[in-house]
């Protein structure tokens, strides 16, 4: 539950001012007026048994940010590979993610063997998402998710349920709704989870009784391992193994859907191979070939089911490739 006095004391100081009512007051936002608050409120309510008021209260002084709207419309991955890998493939990234595992490396190994998950792929998480919890992001969640729920018209419809998510969930977690911050997209805390993601794979690895992603590294490694554990995560399998192409045709080779991968054996005879010729790969595994832009023209890597899992946290191909290499780099430290 919300912290009751708090709000109660809000309820309180509008009735004395005899200038607002209490439905009145708890409505003041600045989606109130749009068409689809109305229809967003009574699928929150539905969805999580929250009273009218409950809603109306959380989003009370919800505001607009329209810059929002122009980062979503400028996202990083529209940067090639050479120029975006800058952003993560830094030293001091690096540094700063060697010393977080020396901190934490009890729990990254009790993580890797309870799920099956490298602790190099946490690590890589976990820089690429908030370098190691040094930038959780500044805005205020409500207001970003508002701001694309009810603006963004692309996905205004996934961004309204996280909403409703993020308000359901600050009800749980006994939190005013506008005290959570995050990145301008809606994700919260060290490993930056969607507030709809939280009660599914968030854990409580630091055995305290509550999950809190936002303050416990602890309960982030816990709760990263276990979301791409329940994304199909292959214990022991490979993730992927640099590339050359030896044909004259890149596009009949890169697969345009990670979901759907071939045979080794089928890929090799269109001319991709391992980088390193030590490596050897069956032909019967099942891969994808992807495509990446360096300054010096591209590069290719041979992916694993794994990588795949990867890309539910993030569908970029770039940010899979960012977070196994960075984390990759740390873990040999």
């Amino acid at each position: 539950m919300f912290k009751q006095h708090f709000y109660k004391k809000l309820k309180t100081l509008a009735l004395a001012a005899g200038a607002l009512s209490i439905t009145s007051f708890c409505q003041a936002n600045d989606f109130q007026n749009t068409p689809q608050y109305f229809n967003f409120k009574q699928k929150t309510m539905q969805a999580y048994g929250l009273s009218a008021e409950q809603v109306d209260w959380a989003m009370n002084g919800a505001k607009n940010l329209p810059n929002i709207i122009n980062i979503m419309n400028r996202p990083g991955e529209s940067k090639p590979w050479y120029e975006y890998k800058t952003n993560f493939l830094a030293e001091s990234t690096i540094q700063r993610g060697v010393r977080f595992k020396q901190q934490y490396a009890d729990t990254l190994n009790r993580a890797e063997q309870q799920f099956g998950v490298p602790q190099s792929i946490i690590l890589g998480i976990l820089g690429v998402e908030t370098g190691f919890g040094a930038n959780k992001g500044s805005f205020v969640t409500r207001d970003a998710l508002a701001t694309l729920g009810f603006g963004y018209e692309r996905r205004g419809a996934y961004f309204q349920d996280e909403l409703s998510a993020l308000i359901a969930w600050s009800y749980k977690d006994g939190v005013p709704t506008n005290s959570i911050v995050g990145s301008y997209a809606g994700a919260v805390g060290y490993p930056q989870f969607m507030p709809s993601n939280i009660p599914k794979f968030g854990v409580d690895y630091d055995g305290n009784g509550h999950v809190d992603l936002r303050n416990s590294a602890v309960d982030a490694i816990g709760s990263i391992a276990n979301y791409l554990a329940q994304h199909g995560w292959q214990r022991n399998q490979p993730i992927a193994f640099p590339a050359r192409y030896s044909g004259s045709n890149p596009a009949s080779v890169i697969s345009a859907d990670l979901n759907q991968p071939a045979p080794y054996g089928a890929v090799k005879t269109q001319g991709i191979s391992p980088l390193n010729p030590i490596i050897k790969i069956d032909d019967l595994d099942l891969v994808n070939v992807i495509q990446l832009q360096e300054n010096y023209g591209p590069i290719y890597y041979i992916t694993y089911p794994n990588f795949q899992v990867i890309t539910t946290y993030n569908k970029s191909r770039m940010y899979a490739t960012a977070l196994w290499l960075l984390g990759t780099e740390i873990a040999s430290r």
